[in-house]
């Protein structure tokens, strides 16, 4: 810590190594956490050193081998502490340097344990999180980040990994076409850290292409240190899309001049053929007039006579049952409680018996005494 804290990177490397090295020789239960400590930091003092992530010659690439071989000694050990930390750490490894179908195989092939800390646990999440999000499994990444961000902590040393955690959320939703609550950007812990964002949702939300450009423009550099940069770049189409929507639901026919004037799309051929793939992807209920060069809405229909409301609810349901599930298997019990009180039940029993014997034995004793002692008399 001291090293870290002073920037001897290179000395804490050295130092880190040794130390990691020296604990392998040891299969003690009692070393557990502190193994888990060092890794941390083994792999947090490679993460400074020159050349940085993501290039291909950075130390964090080199020292994979000796994560992965003790991630493989903590699962034969049963080392639940230093499993969870090495798994963290070789998912932040392959996220930096971009190797995101390693991190798949890790994913797929280990099992995360179900004993680690919470803290290990909100890291995994939000890790996984992001190596959906890269692959475009939005669902499954919203889940995982909405977990990340409910087992976090939301004050105190852990403020930033809760800001970080919630900028990803953000961006994915809106690359799902949900518009994330104006509430969360009120929180005092949030309100200055995700104030590009809020940009960025007023621009999505409205479907103002010039707008977005302008936001990502502006920010670049600080959606480039979240590492959502990338996603963001997805988001171009969502905006012409939301723009199209809300043509949509304003105008029963309009021109295709007006969608290129309107949502600053170069050509007409261009606002077709977006306006035809939101048609397709059932954004908008609409036709295309392609002789006359308009786009005629289709009138709303009744929500209520979908089956819109029953999937609301029934996600709404699954929310729950899961949070309850994760509630049970937070609560820990001792192993072999049950033995234990079985034994105990045992032990006061026999003392009982004891007891009792004592006392019968004790009253023959006095009675024997007592007849003595009358016939003396």
């Amino acid at each position: 810590v001291y090293l870290y804290d002073t920037q001897q990177y290179q000395k804490g490397a050295d130092f880190s190594d040794k130390f990691v090295d020296k604990l392998r020789s040891f299969n003690r239960r009692t070393l557990d956490p502190i193994g888990a400590k060092a890794y941390f930091y083994y792999s947090l003092f490679h993460e400074q050193l020159d050349p940085k992530p993501p290039s291909r010659q950075s130390p964090v690439i080199e020292i994979r081998p000796k994560l992965l071989q003790a991630q493989r000694s903590a699962v034969i050990r049963k080392d639940a502490d230093t499993e969870a930390a090495v798994t963290v750490l070789l998912l932040r490894s392959y996220i930096f340097t971009a190797d995101i179908t390693q991190a798949d195989l890790l994913i797929a092939q280990t099992q995360f344990p179900s004993t680690a800390s919470n803290n290990q646990v909100c890291r995994y999440l939000y890790y996984l999180g992001r190596v959906r999000a890269i692959q475009l499994a939005y669902t499954q990444a919203q889940e995982h980040l909405v977990s990340a961000t409910r087992k976090s902590p939301t004050s105190g040393p852990a403020i930033g990994f809760y800001q970080q955690a919630t900028k990803l959320l953000i961006v994915v939703e809106l690359l799902m076409g949900d518009i994330p609550e104006r509430s969360l950007f009120r929180q005092p812990q949030l309100e200055s850290a995700l104030y590009p964002y809020l940009k960025l949702v007023q621009a999505v939300r409205v479907g103002d292409l010039e707008a977005f450009l302008k936001c990502v423009e502006t920010h670049s550099a600080q959606f480039r240190k979240d590492g959502t940069f990338t996603l963001i770049q997805r988001l171009r189409q969502n905006v012409i899309k939301t723009g199209v929507r809300m043509l949509s639901l304003s105008y029963s026919r309009i021109s295709l001049r007006d969608i290129c004037t309107r949502l600053h799309i170069s050509s007409e051929e261009s606002a077709e053929y977006i306006t035809a793939k939101a048609i397709r992807d059932g954004v908008i209920e609409a036709s295309l007039d392609h002789q006359n060069g308009h786009m005629l809405t289709t009138p709303p229909k009744d929500a209520y006579g979908t089956t819109e409301p029953s999937e609301a609810f029934h996600a709404r349901i699954s929310a729950l049952l899961g949070m309850r599930d994760e509630c049970v298997m937070a609560m820990r019990y001792p192993m072999h409680k049950h033995k234990q009180e079985i034994a105990e039940a045992v032990k006061a029993r026999e003392r009982e018996r004891e007891i009792a014997k004592e006392i019968i034995e004790g009253e023959g004793d006095v009675d024997e005494g007592d007849e003595g002692g009358f016939e003396g008399m």
